[in-house]
């Protein structure tokens, strides 16, 4: 199996090209915060330079920081968890030794077509930000996408991620996937996933649920 394959979004959404209109529905998305406050989880204006958050999983919590010197993907992400984007989403994708992936928002829906789940997304892809100091070390966050010949711009998922389980086995992905973040603590829950029964195709035979993500309060 190409290990590029296992990382692949899928998705049909528009081209990196229109991320300048992303961002403007995002402004957009910030004076609809402004008029009804109560529209969103939280403000991600509120949040520090490196947010850290919980991605509360049917199998447990696992807390994650985001990097700073990765701000689309940052912002994309705090953006999504504000409007709950990721509650009810199922890991879709899971490979003992390897990693774990979420995000495709079509696994909300019981009735979809399994078979189509890793192709769905928010309708854009997100420049990539691929920096030579981000390892695919254990727990590291990162964006997942196309594959080179249909996105040779390393363009990540709009809204698909997944979390490093080996790292010694995902190291040969250094370099070609964004890392926006890593994991903080939850580490054994990353490992109780992984190790879950899979079909053929690595989707979990008992479905695990991301209830929510929301960030973790500073004090």
């Amino acid at each position: 199996m190409l290990i590029g394959a296992a990382l692949i979004a899928g998705c049909k959404g528009k081209k990196s090209t229109e991320m300048t209109q992303a961002q403007k529905d995002s402004a957009t998305l910030a004076a609809q915060k402004t008029a009804q406050p109560d529209t969103l989880a939280f403000d991600p204006a509120t949040l520090p330079e490196e947010p850290e958050f919980d991605i509360v999983t049917t199998m447990g919590t696992i807390r994650v920081k985001l990097y700073k010197d990765t701000p689309l993907h940052r912002a994309n992400f705090e953006k999504l968890a504000s409007h709950r984007y990721y509650d009810n989403i199922l890991f879709h994708r899971v490979i003992k030794g390897f990693m774990i992936q979420t995000g495709d928002p079509a696994t909300k829906d019981p009735a979809s077509d399994a078979s189509t789940w890793g192709q769905g997304g928010p309708g854009y892809t997100i420049p990539a930000e691929i920096l030579p100091n981000h390892k695919h070390k254990k727990g590291a966050l990162a964006a997942a996408r196309k594959g080179d010949t249909a996105n040779p711009n390393r363009e990540s998922s709009g809204s698909q991620f997944y979390i490093v389980q080996n790292a010694q086995q995902c190291a040969q992905l250094d370099g070609q996937y964004t890392i926006f973040g890593e994991t903080v603590s939850g580490l054994d829950v990353v490992d109780k996933i992984a190790a879950v029964a899979t079909n053929a195709k690595d989707c979990p035979l008992q479905p695990i649920k991301i209830l929510n993500i929301l960030p973790v309060k500073t004090k």
